[in-house]
C-alpha cells in the first residue's frame, strides 16, 4: 500500500487543518461566529484564518474541510467551478435516467482525466483558482460540443 497521503487527509493530519495561505493552523469556529445574521447556519463548522481572510466550512455534523481555505477570489472561482460542473452531470441524468452518484462519479472520473490527476484526488473544494477556472473552461468546452465524452457515458 502507497504511503502517499492524499490532499484530503493531509488537511486533517494530526488534527491539525493549514491555512492554504500562510500556513498557520486554521480556527475552528461555528457558523453563528462567521455568519451572526444566518440563525440557519449557527451549528455548522467552519475553519478560518483571520489574517488571509480565508475559511472553509465542513462536512454536515463532523469539523472535517470541505475542502481547502479560501479567499473571496478563491471561493468565487469554486462556485464557477461548480456550476459548470453540476450543469453536466445534472443534465447526464436527465439524458440518460441515471442516479446522482453514477452521473457524479462518471462526470469526476471524465474531469480527473482532462487535468491529469488521480480521481480520488478531483475535488473541487481542492482546487485552486487556476484549476477552478480550467475547469469552467472544459466544462464549457463539452457544452459546445455536439459530443459527449466517453467517460461521461459510460455510467447509465
Amino acid at each position: 500500500m502507497s504511503q502517499r497521503r492524499s490532499r484530503r487527509e493531509h488537511l486533517v493530519g494530526d488534527g491539525i487543518v493549514p491555512c492554504t495561505y500562510c500556513g498557520k493552523a486554521a480556527e475552528l469556529v461555528t457558523g453563528a461566529t462567521m455568519y451572526p445574521h444566518r440563525p440557519d447556519l449557527a451549528a455548522k463548522q467552519f475553519y478560518r484564518c483571520v489574517p488571509c481572510s480565508a475559511w472553509v466550512g465542513c462536512h454536515d455534523g463532523t469539523t472535517r474541510p470541505l475542502g481547502i481555505l479560501a479567499t473571496a477570489e478563491l471561493r468565487q472561482a469554486k462556485s464557477a467551478a461548480h456550476a459548470a460542473f453540476d450543469r453536466l452531470w445534472k443534465a447526464k441524468i436527465e439524458r440518460d435516467g441515471c442516479s446522482k452518484k453514477a452521473a457524479r462519479g462518471a462526470g469526476y472520473a471524465w474531469l480527473a482525466d482532462q487535468l491529469g490527476i488521480e480521481a480520488a484526488d478531483c475535488h473541487i473544494g481542492m482546487m485552486d483558482a487556476a484549476t477552478c477556472r480550467r475547469v469552467v473552461e472544459l466544462c464549457a468546452s463539452v457544452g459546445r460540443s455536439s459530443h459527449v465524452t466517453p467517460s461521461l457515458e459510460m455510467a447509465r
